[in-house]
């Protein structure tokens, strides 16, 4: 009562942020206070203990109580953690958020969700039957209901080994490598009357031996696994059945049942009567209670809810039976982007190229189609294919590059690698651990182990390459400058392991861990990431977007928070910002010495870390004439971590917005590395007379330049205004940007767009509320609610008793009282008598020759962006594919349906899936037999989309058939990526 009673003045004002009722915004603010409560209460002595345990509550409890689903949850619950900040600060000390583990919680949720569908999709394809013999099994065995008992038995085993044996939120890779070695035990003790393959016949055992099907060989060429890995989990879970199940374990080898027939059981074992009728139900009952004994204290997610169907849970409306529509959260939390996140288009279907083999419709080749999953695997395998063969010190060539300095730095470079990514990757030598705690801190420690070692030979091959390629522009080995930079080589480990745990994809660990373990920031990185992967060739495209994904989000928000060590560079290459700069705080502080924090993980398990970022702002406090009605006044919530989204930025493309500057910023793309991170007052050779903090600077803003413009142009497009609107929209944010730049100060960009675009509207006397305007933002993939309910402010004209008040509002409140003071006399150089009207078309932003707005000649022209017009894929065919437009792609997903795919014309089969549609369109095109064969559009199957509703989301050529399919998927008999 007393946390809800102190934050319950901040419901009013998520009711009107978020356009919730009263009782809507109570229900989740009930169910954040329950789930604080229940994560932070500190208990004292053991009568307290035992008391406060058996009031405890899961938060399944939670969400059933306050009718909210999972996904609704999770998505608001940042909001609370900001705006109850100060409260349990006070109430549960400084440590709170660490102790809520609201992020790892989220992560751990969508790891959970991505892996309950591998194991259903796989325990599908290995034991259940067709439609036609489930009817006749259940008649006469009653095996649908046995089946479905094996199936829980598996996922329980699975949380057996999650509970005992691996980290309380343990990686996807890891997770999925547990799940994997469930399945060898199910197809070893399952009864083969219930199997739906043949073990001697079957596309997913195809690594055999003269003693037969190599088991775990053949599952690990399914899912991209370590054998290694596997053998070692599978020897985990043999162990947790043998102490919780009682069971005595055989070697495999010694025993004679039909469930080992055709199968090398050298290294395997048997536990005879698992999940045989007399003893199964006790063995399941056994795992059950053990599950509830080992969470019952925590207060966690009931992992079991992911077999138990639980649709109020999982589902994607509320408890109380309301139809809300919430596709782009549905998207957000229905599986993990690639590392992305995010991130190109990771939210594609799943889908593959069927075929039938012993009456199992599976993929082709055994091998498992498309995921979130798959692709981890396939990351991960990267890493070990690649990777991890490489030596862990400096090879020949690269140490001849570090010799060859002013003084041999080799020890030098490994001594920091060697604490840097100690404590990037800590390990735990707590002695008092006994159990399973024990084992699981085992398991932990050899995990940092591992993953510190990757990330050492992965720093050490593309650094190495960057010296190379650095050698051939200076045309000389001798890189002092470059290979003594401390702030460099940080920033290369950072990136190094930020790519190494978005492989495994981590539930905790999450972006920005690195960087404060690091004492870089976020300005720091975003200088090498480009370089990282220009001079990684090998790395997969998944962590090629991890790290675009990366940039934007540093670009958009993450450095112009305070502290970041733009500030430093800002005030020497614009010394009028200074004061301001100054002021508020914001200069970064210096960065940790190596000593210190050699110090930190030799004398104690700290990481010594960055002071926290807080936001802080400040603009002019008299009040314009451009008014709204005030919104309320909210906080903002920090980023969350596992926020991965698609890149929308062509990362090689950025160029400088000022014209006369671009013949410079071209031959800044041969310039030295190491002029990025000299000194900032240092002049920089190929500047044309400028500082390299001036160089820097133009080249940051070009990039925000250009990642607004994307955002910018993917608006307009949604909300259907006119390229008029879109080119004064550019020209203010640029104008913003280059004389008004304290208005970025602890702000995110978008902030600033919706602001202008807004103004814009209004000035051209079009109707576009901010309502409609955060609508349509919200269902772009980067849209946010924290981003317009929760926006800055410093009222330091305001202050009262010599105290500077600072506080966060609403986006319009932002709006009336610090935009528009700020860029008033910026409006004055727009025209926009002309631009009153809206389009149902907006022209391709590199294919339009239109000029500026008329009366408006200092309108920049907008930038060319990614070609998103049709493209022909077939040489012999008259076929194009083309990107989904983002305003037509809410109307082509449905609710259910978690399609990016519309096909036109004719379905080949019935009530068939789109995905199925197009390969069978993709046979056709690559048919060695000369046919003709047309696309007819005058008829559509049931279950697909009308002709009116793709033609508007297509661009159509005249005498041309067009398929549209999300952007980068292509025709091809290879199967659609997810």
């Amino acid at each position: 009562m007393k946390l809800f009673k102190e934050t319950k003045h901040l419901v009013s004002s998520n009711v009107s942020a978020a356009e919730r009722t009263v009782e809507e915004a109570e229900r989740f603010w009930f169910s954040f206070v329950l789930y604080s409560l229940n994560r932070l209460s500190e208990k004292g002595g053991d009568s307290a203990q035992q008391k406060s345990d058996e009031n405890r509550f899961t938060l399944c409890q939670i969400l059933r109580a306050t009718r909210l689903n999972i996904v609704y949850f999770f998505e608001e619950l940042p909001q609370f953690v900001v705006k109850a900040g100060l409260v349990l600060t006070n109430m549960y000390g400084e440590d709170w958020e660490t102790r809520l583990e609201a992020k790892e919680m989220q992560a751990n949720f969508e790891h959970l969700t991505l892996i309950s569908k591998s194991y259903k999709r796989a325990f599908r394809e290995l034991f259940l039957s067709s439609d036609a013999n489930i009817g006749k099994q259940e008649s006469a065995t009653g095996a649908p209901d046995y089946l479905s008992k094996y199936h829980r038995f598996g996922w329980l085993l699975f949380l057996a080994l999650r509970v005992h044996a691996f980290s309380h939120f343990a990686d996807l890779v890891t997770c999925t490598i547990g799940f994997v070695s469930v399945l060898a035990i199910l197809i070893l003790h399952v009864p083969i009357c219930y199997r739906n393959f043949k073990i001697n016949d079957s596309p997913h055992f195809v690594k055999k031996g003269e003693k037969g099907v190599d088991l775990l060989a053949s599952l690990c060429n399914v899912y991209d696994a370590s054998e290694a890995d596997l053998r070692r989990t599978l020897k985990m879970t043999n162990k947790l059945m043998e102490d919780i199940l009682k069971k005595r374990p055989c070697p495999a080898s010694e025993c004679k049942t039909e469930t080992l027939e055709h199968i090398d059981t050298d290294g395997l074992v048997y536990f005879d009567g698992l999940l045989e009728e007399q003893s199964f139900l006790s063995n399941l009952s056994i795992l059950e209670n053990d599950y509830d004994d080992a969470t019952r204290n925590r207060g966690d997610l009931d992992e079991r809810l992911f077999i138990n169907e639980e649709d109020s849970l999982l589902g994607f409306g509320s408890l109380s039976g309301e139809d809300v529509n919430i596709s782009g959260i549905k998207r957000k939390f229905d599986s993990i982007p690639s590392p992305s996140k995010t991130i190109s288009s990771p939210l594609s279907p799943h889908c593959h190229r069927a075929s039938h083999v012993n009456g199992v419709l599976g993929p082709l080749n055994g091998k498992v189609a498309s995921t979130p999953v798959s692709t981890a695997m396939t990351t991960a395998k990267w890493l070990r294919s690649f990777i991890c063969p490489l030596p862990s010190r400096p090879s020949a060539e690269f140490q001849h590059f570090l010799s060859s300095c002013d003084k041999d730095v080799t020890n030098d470079v490994i001594r920091r690698a060697h604490i840097i990514l100690e404590a990037i990757f800590p390990c735990s030598h707590d002695c008092s651990l006994t159990g399973s705690l024990r084992s699981a801190n085992l398991m932990d420690n050899t995990w940092m182990e591992q993953r510190r070692l990757e990330a050492l030979k992965l720093y050490y091959r593309v650094l190495e390459a960057m010296c190379t390629a650095e050698a051939q522009i200076l045309r000389a080995p001798n890189l002092t400058s470059l290979l003594t930079n401390e702030r460099f080589h940080r920033c290369m480990l950072a990136c190094s392991a930020e790519l190494v745990l978005a492989t495994h994809k981590t539930a905790t660990m999450l972006f920005p861990t690195v960087l404060g373990r690091t004492g870089i920031t976020a300005f720091d990185l975003s200088k090498v990431i480009e370089s990282f992967i220009r001079h990684e060739k090998s790395l997969p495209r998944e962590l090629k977007r991890h790290l675009n994904s990366l940039e934007e989000r540093l670009l958009e928000s993450m450095v112009w928070d305070k502290g970041s060590s733009l500030y430093n560079t800002l005030i020497v290459a614009r010394p009028a910002l200074s004061s301001e700069i100054n002021r508020l705080g914001l200069l970064a502080e210096p960065m940790p010495s190596l000593d210190a924090i050699a110090m930190h993980i030799n004398f104690s398990e700290g990481i010594p870390t960055v002071p926290s970022l807080q936001k802080h702002e400040t603009s002019p406090s008299n009040f314009g004439s451009l008014i709204l009605g005030q919104n309320g006044d909210v906080r903002s919530p920090k980023r969350l971590c596992t926020d991965y989204r698609s890149v929308l930025v062509e990362r090689n493309s950025f160029t400088s917005p000022v014209k006369d500057r671009l013949l410079a910023f071209s031959n800044l793309r041969k310039a030295p590395l190491q002029s990025v991170f000299a000194s900032p007052t240092r002049p920089n050779p190929v500047g044309g007379g400028e500082t390299c903090a001036e160089t820097g600077i133009n080249i940051f803003f070009s990039k925000i330049n250009k990642l607004a413009a994307v955002r910018i142009n993917g608006m307009v497009e949604r909300l259907q205004l006119s390229q008029e609107i879109r080119e004064s929209v550019y020209f203010l944010f640029q104008q913003i940007l280059s004389q008004r730049t304290s208005l970025f100060f602890n702000h995110h960009i978008d902030q600033i767009i919706l602001c202008c675009l807004y103004v814009v509207a209004k000035l051209s006397q079009l109707e576009l509320p901010f309502k409609e305007i955060t609508s349509n933002y919200r269902k772009q993939l980067q849209g946010r609610p924290e981003v317009y309910c929760s926006v800055f402010v410093d009222r330091s004209s305001t202050q009262q008793n010599g105290r500077t008040r600072q506080d966060h509002v609403g986006i319009v409140a932002f709006y009336n009282t610090k935009f528009i003071p700020a860029i008033k006399h910026l409006l004055e150089e727009l025209d926009l008598s002309r631009t009153t009207t809206r389009t149902t078309q907006v022209p391709e932003s590199n294919n339009s020759n239109d000029g500026p707005c008329p009366g408006s000649p200092k309108v920049a022209s907008f930038p060319s962006l990614p070609d998103m017009s049709p493209m022909k894929v077939s040489a012999k065919h008259n076929v194009y594919v083309s990107p989904l437009r983002a305003s037509k792609m809410d109307a082509l997903i449905s609710h259910s349906a978690r399609s990016y795919y519309a096909c036109v014309g004719e379905s080949t089969h019935a009530f068939q899936s789109p995905s199925k549609d197009l390969t069978a369109i993709n046979n056709q095109l690559n048919s060695t037999r000369n046919i003709r064969i047309k696309l007819k559009f005058d008829d559509l199957e049931g279950g697909l989309v009308s002709d009116s509703m793709v033609a508007n989301s297509l661009y159509l050529q005249s005498g041309s058939h067009t398929l549209a399919s999300s952007p980068g998927a292509a025709l091809k008999s290879e199967q659609p990526e997810s």
